[in-house]
């Protein structure tokens, strides 16, 4: 067994994403009002080429004049991509206006290492011109067949990556996968055709420390199948999903949150555990099943998620 153990720096509740256009100011206010764990103050796909500058500058506005803290709101925004000319000046403008008001920037179309390089050296540079005293993480969307197949040394790029994304729009388009709906699935399919992609996210997500997230699914009206999404990827291991509207929030919320029954149970284990521990055993039984560390770490996880949330409320 290796003694090397990534973990993260920043544990965060991401159960639900609502990504925001920085467009628009009209949802600033619903966001802040939303349930949402995290809100994406978006300037990358949902923001035409004639509105990037007007978006940033709202971004940054929003940034200054909101209190999101006062709702346990974690702060994202996603950039737009280095093959553009606005990067480093939505890098150097958000940081330079609102650096102290952000927790982490949002990479879009990452696919390689080198790529977090250019943007933690851009980050870096700016939080010491500008004095900062709070660390911003980096997360990045895993949207092409290449980081798919980079994606192991995108996990360890930079110690300020705290999570990997699925996209699965752009992913689908990479692929040349016929689709007809942003995180759907084609009934000719026999099964979920996002599962190899999903799979991989999660398992480098779990090896080296990161939060493991899904995607946009792109029809809102579609509640149904918006949560059978969620379902597969919170069964799979990944600990929230993107909502760009907010009806998917309390759905994303609801799926990725432990029942009262697991939490109970779980506690029941680790309790059941202890007592065993004390007497020098190292298997106890529970509802007539045998449980070990195994069971203990799962319900670790369980209870972990649950005090998140309470701390949120």
């Amino acid at each position: 067994m290796t003694n090397v153990e990534y973990k993260s720096d920043a544990i965060r509740l991401q159960r639900s994403e609502l990504s925001v256009p920085g467009s628009s100011q009209k949802f600033f206010e619903k966001a802040y009002n939303s349930n949402a764990d995290y809100i994406l103050l978006d300037l990358e796909d949902s923001i035409s080429p004639n509105d990037k500058l007007t978006a940033r500058k709202n971004v940054i506005t929003a940034l200054n004049e909101i209190n999101w803290k006062k709702k346990n709101k974690t702060i994202s925004v996603r950039i737009n991509g280095l093959g553009t000319s606005y990067i480093e000046e939505d890098i150097l403008n958000i940081i330079g206006q609102a650096g102290d008001k952000i927790d982490t920037i949002l990479i879009p179309k990452v696919e390689s290492k080198n790529d977090i390089y250019i943007i933690d050296n851009l980050i870096t540079n700016a939080e010491k011109e500008n004095k900062l005293i709070n660390k911003i993480g980096i997360e990045c969307l895993i949207e092409t067949v290449l980081a798919m197949i980079n994606i192991k040394e995108i996990a360890t790029s930079s110690n300020r990556l705290e999570s990997l994304h699925f996209g699965p729009g752009d992913y689908a388009a990479s692929i040349r996968a016929r689709t007809t709906i942003i995180g759907g699935l084609n009934p000719d399919y026999p099964g979920d055709q996002w599962h190899y992609a999903l799979s991989k996210l999660v398992l480098t997500c779990r090896a080296y420390g990161l939060r493991a997230i899904d995607g946009a699914f792109d029809d809102y009206h579609d509640s149904n199948s918006y949560t059978a999404t969620a379902k597969r990827a919170a069964a799979m291991g990944l600990e929230g999903k993107w909502a760009i509207h907010p009806s998917q929030i309390d759905l994303a919320n609801e799926v990725f949150s432990p029942t009262e029954v697991e939490v109970e149970r779980a506690i029941k284990i680790l309790d059941e555990i202890d007592k065993i521990a004390l007497l020098g055993k190292g298997v106890a039984q529970f509802n007539g099943r045998m449980i070990d560390s195994a069971s203990a770490r799962m319900a670790k996880n369980i209870v972990s998620i649950y005090k998140l949330i309470q701390r949120k409320k």
